[in-house]
Parts: structure tokens; C-alpha cells; sequence
């Protein structure tokens, strides 16, 4: 998995690439299957206060791209948000993906 974590406006500090990091391991517990994640941290320039720390994320997986934002007041929050939201998409695919057939019982004849 290639994982890239990107900020907007603000450093990405070493305590923050960590969070991300093992945020983003609940998603590789479920679903192994992971080409790419690019992870982008952005602080908006807004006059309200409301909203300002967003963070977004684009994942490669097989067959499929899932991208999800999340913005909050605080950077940690978004990040939180953004993990839920990719979890549930993940979830989803590997329900697609997954083979749901059984193979039927041979008749002995």
C-alpha cells in the first residue's frame, strides 16, 4: 500500500502523520486489498471559524476509487469523521467484491 499524506496551509507534523497512520490501519484490518490512499489535510482560509480543518481522502483499490472529505473545527475530529466514512465504503466494496456463491452438492447417481 502507498500511502502519501499531504497538507494544505499547515506542516504535517510527525504526531499528525502517526494519527493518520493508525487511523487508516482499521481500514487495512478489514480490507487488505489497498493500492493507493493519498491523504490531503487542508486549513481552510474562511472568515467563520465553523469548518475550517478539512481532510480528504482518495483510495485505489482494485476495480474501484473511493474519495471521502470530512471537515470540523478540529483537524483530529475531520480525521475521525474521514476514517468512518471509509470504513463504511470499504465495508461495502468488499461486499461486492466477495464471492457470495457456494458451490452445489454433486448428485451421486
Amino acid at each position: 500500500m502507498n500511502l502519501t499524506i499531504s497538507g494544505h496551509h499547515l506542516e504535517v507534523t510527525p504526531a499528525l502523520r502517526s494519527y493518520v497512520t493508525t487511523k487508516l490501519d482499521r481500514i487495512t484490518r478489514h480490507f487488505d486489498q489497498l493500492v493507493d490512499v493519498k491523504v490531503l489535510l487542508t486549513i481552510e482560509k474562511q472568515k467563520e471559524k465553523q469548518g475550517r480543518q478539512r481532510a480528504e481522502c482518495n483510495i485505489h483499490v482494485k476495480g474501484n476509487d473511493m474519495f471521502a472529505e470530512s471537515s470540523h473545527a478540529d483537524l483530529y475530529a475531520a480525521v475521525d469523521e474521514l476514517v468512518d466514512k471509509l470504513d463504511r465504503q470499504v465495508g461495502r466494496h468488499k461486499d461486492r467484491v466477495q464471492d457470495h456463491h457456494h458451490e452445489a452438492p454433486k448428485r451421486l447417481m
